[in-house]
C-alpha cells in the first residue's frame, strides 16, 4: 500500500484481501453488505464465499490510491491488476462503516 491514511477498518480490509478471505469477512459487521459484480452478498459467511470465490478465479493486486469523505461514506479509489479480464483498472470501493467495522462496501468502475 501507498502513504495514503486510510480507516483502520478499511486498511484491514485491504491487507487481508490479499491473502485471507476469512480474515476480509471478519472487517465486516455481522449483517455487512458486499455489492460487487452486480450481486449482493449479505453477512460474513456470504462474504467470505464471495472473496473466496474471486481468489479462486483470479489472481490480482489492489493499490489505494485516493481517498474522499462524506460524512460517513468513504470512497476510496484503487488500481487494480491481475490475471482478469480489463486488467489494469481502477475501481471505486465505496464504504460505510459502524462501531469499527465494514457495514457495506460497493465495488464499481
Amino acid at each position: 500500500m501507498n502513504d495514503l491514511t486510510l480507516p483502520e477498518p478499511i486498511t484491514a480490509y485491504f491487507a487481508a484481501d490479499l491473502t485471507d478471505a476469512h480474515a476480509v469477512a471478519r472487517c465486516f459487521t455481522p449483517d455487512g453488505r458486499v455489492l460487487d459484480e452486480g450481486k449482493t452478498h449479505v453477512g460474513r459467511a456470504a462474504i467470505e464465499a464471495w472473496k473466496e470465490a474471486a481468489s479462486t478465479r483470479y489472481r490480482y493486486t489492489t493499490t489505494p490510491r485516493t481517498l474522499e469523505k462524506n460524512g460517513g461514506i468513504y470512497v476510496v479509489t484503487s488500481h487494480v491488476s491481475g490475471d482478469f479480464p480489463g486488467s489494469p483498472v481502477d475501481l471505486r470501493y465505496t464504504f460505510t462503516l459502524k462501531q469499527d467495522r465494514i457495514a457495506t462496501l460497493e465495488i464499481a468502475p
